[in-house]
């Protein structure tokens, strides 16, 4: 992120946040097709949910499973997007990296009976106001020390005899 002078306050809030890290995990089958991944809103509190991996398991049929995430683009507006296609014979499992939505997401097995297991980090950025405060009270003990230290006097200059 980059910062214009007058945004320079809000950038210097964002260093002040603290990432917290939750196991995520959910099963769709035909049974419970979806799965919303939905937080209360906060004003100093962001919740991420980072999908890592998808895989099959025991019992799932020799059929095509698609998983579909449903999730916000960078205009606001809600996008459906394929994210894996498993089969039991030849891709049982995917990984996804460290793929980042901001909540809420909707996860659904839009072909397939599953059992599919998604799986993942619930991720909670936090400001951290203890931080912000003990810098003020840093720059506070700076400001004093400064005060404290006396005057620098030139040297007096030795005569010659």
């Amino acid at each position: 992120m980059s910062c214009l002078d007058d945004e320079a306050s809000n950038c210097a809030d964002h260093s002040h946040s603290r990432l917290e890290s939750y196991v995520f995990s959910c099963q769709l089958s035909s049974e419970v097709p979806f799965y919303t991944f939905q937080v209360d809103e906060d004003d100093d509190v962001e919740h991420f949910l980072e999908l890592r991996t998808i895989c099959l398991d025991d019992g799932a049929k020799e059929e095509n499973n698609v998983v579909e995430v449903t999730a916000m683009n960078h205009q606001g507006k809600k996008i459906s997007v394929p994210l894996a296609n498993l089969h039991i014979s030849c891709l049982p499992m995917i990984s996804l990296g460290e793929f980042e939505l901001i909540a809420p997401v909707t996860l659904r097995l839009k072909s397939g009976s599953g059992p599919v297991t998604v799986s993942g980090l619930h991720l909670v950025s936090t400001e951290n106001e203890e931080s912000e405060i003990s810098d003020e009270e840093d720059d506070d003990e700076e400001d004093d020390s400064e005060e404290e230290m006396p005057s620098i006097k030139p040297a007096k200059k030795k005569q010659k005899l």
